[in-house]
């Protein structure tokens, strides 16, 4: 009786066999066989430890490379970790991108920073005193002015209001849902001012900054010192957020409270009180002004805010209108969000073709072609239209803070680190220890992004849901 190897080069019936098998996957839809070859793998399990390791993360990035630490004054090595040994060769990491459209665990992490964020600059904790909350502090809502008008939710604009120059009515006099896709839309797109719309979202960040300024400026006359005086008795720490309106504009939520000259760890002088605070906002904000760039698509028409401005106090006790919390999770949830709730879409525009076949509102496609236009003026040319026509012109960060507000992302994605590396046991753990007393030498390169095959990702996004569904089960209970 001849003995028979097994292996499928030198044995024919181990080679009928893998030939059947074979045959048998490639009938099978893609997902189905590349989920039959995934639970072959020999070290599946250390892969679902990455996929859990990095949240269920829907885009992953690769890397290659070794840690090692070691005693300087011995030489002795304390630990190394090499991703020779790991699936692949390779670790995965998180992508970090803070837009739930591209990777809801990535964005989902990102947002919880910004609560604890925001929240450390209202009630104290990440380094801050919890004395701040004793401190004057504002929620408030900056908005963009007019440039036509839109189809409203409530009281859309009454019927009676007669047709423009173009013969469009200027009235709907209907209500419309919440979920009505003529929200935001122009009521005659021919009178819409698209240019004045796109140059408002590329300067509104430098028209934050002339606020803030203007603030100082407004808090000196208050406290009749000079302007640059002023700055040595308080200090006007602040945080926000950018947020797209239905129509495209940008608008922004921001949490600005006074400190002593020191920071948060310094209380403000007696006269620095929440009602001036509350004054001197609506003042600052209702003179600002911007001359816009040179061009003439515009002319001199000045840069300002919009005449709806709201400014809630925020109270030290619990008989406040809105808690430190929930101003928190207010500025967080829009940190996941961007120009899609614009109906716009979060990639970059290559070619004026491209415009044509967005599929988009006609209100988005006009301002998208209008940057994109304005782009190509070489009086514009800094602003970078082109690049940013996705974003309806915007060009400023999700979400900016003074620096003494509170901790930062880098510091709040450290201490997480630190958290992991305490949790981690065992020479497979996913990240490298370290302390005052080592060194460590590192060498990594970046291989790739991404799951390899549609089973990886539905593996992953099952993954992130499990993990999600546990997060909530453990606040039920907590509650």
């Amino acid at each position: 009786m001849t003995a028979h190897s097994g292996n499928p080069h030198t044995d024919p019936d181990a080679r009928r066999a893998h030939l059947n098998r074979e045959a048998r996957l490639r009938a099978l839809p893609d997902v189905d066989r590349d989920l039959v070859r995934l639970g072959e793998l020999p070290d599946l399990r250390r892969w679902l430890d990455q996929i859990r390791a990095t949240g269920g993360c829907a885009h992953p990035i690769h890397l290659a490379g070794h840690t090692t630490t070691y005693d300087p004054a011995t030489g002795e090595v304390l630990r190394h970790y090499s991703t020779a040994t790991e699936p692949g060769g390779r670790l995965l990491v998180r992508c970090r991108n803070r837009r739930a459209t591209r990777c809801v665990p990535c964005s989902r992490e990102h947002s919880g920073d910004t609560f604890h964020l925001v929240q450390a600059g209202l009630s104290g904790g990440k380094g801050v005193p919890d004395t701040v909350r004793k401190h004057p502090r504002l929620f408030v809502t900056l908005t963009a002015p007019s440039f036509g008008p839109v189809h409203r939710t409530d009281h859309c604009h009454p019927a009676w209001r007669g047709t423009c120059q173009h013969g469009t009515r200027q009235g709907c006099g209907l209500p419309h849902p919440d979920t009505d896709p003529l929200i935001g839309q122009p009521l005659c797109p021919d009178c819409y001012d698209y240019v004045g719309h796109v140059l408002w979202n590329a300067t509104a960040p430098a028209l934050w900054k002339a606020f803030r300024d203007n603030l100082y400026h407004h808090l000196a006359t208050w406290a009749g010192v000079g302007r640059t005086a002023v700055r040595a008795l308080v200090r006007v720490s602040a945080a926000k957020v950018a947020e797209y309106q239905k129509r495209g504009a940008i608008h922004f939520h921001a949490v600005i409270r006074l400190d002593g000259p020191g920071g948060p760890n310094e209380p403000p002088p007696m006269w620095a009180t929440t009602d001036l605070l509350l004054e001197t906002v609506r003042s600052a904000a209702a003179v600002v002004a911007l001359a816009p760039p040179p061009s003439a698509a515009y002319g001199d028409h000045r840069l300002r805010f919009g005449a709806q401005l709201d400014a809630h106090p925020l109270t030290a006790g619990d008989g406040g209108r809105i808690t430190d919390g929930a101003v928190a999770a207010y500025v967080a949830k829009y940190t996941s969000k961007s120009v899609e709730t614009a109906g716009a879409v979060d990639r970059r525009i290559e070619s004026r073709a491209e415009i044509r076949a967005l599929k988009v509102a006609p209100h988005v496609r006009a301002l998208i072609a209008t940057a994109w236009r304005l782009g190509a003026l070489p009086e514009l040319e800094h602003l970078r239209l082109r690049a940013w026509a996705h974003m309806l012109g915007y060009r400023g960060h999700c979400l900016t803070k003074t620096r003494a507000y509170s901790t930062t992302y880098g510091q709040l994605r450290a201490d997480r680190a630190e958290h992991a590396r305490s949790l981690a046991s065992g020479t497979r753990a996913l990240v490298a220890d370290w302390d005052n007393d080592t060194s460590t030498e590192a060498a990594w390169r970046f291989l790739g992004v991404g799951h390899d095959n549609h089973a990886q990702a539905l593996i992953a996004a099952g993954i992130a849901e499990d993990m999600a569904i546990a997060r909530q089960r453990r606040a039920t209970d907590d509650a």
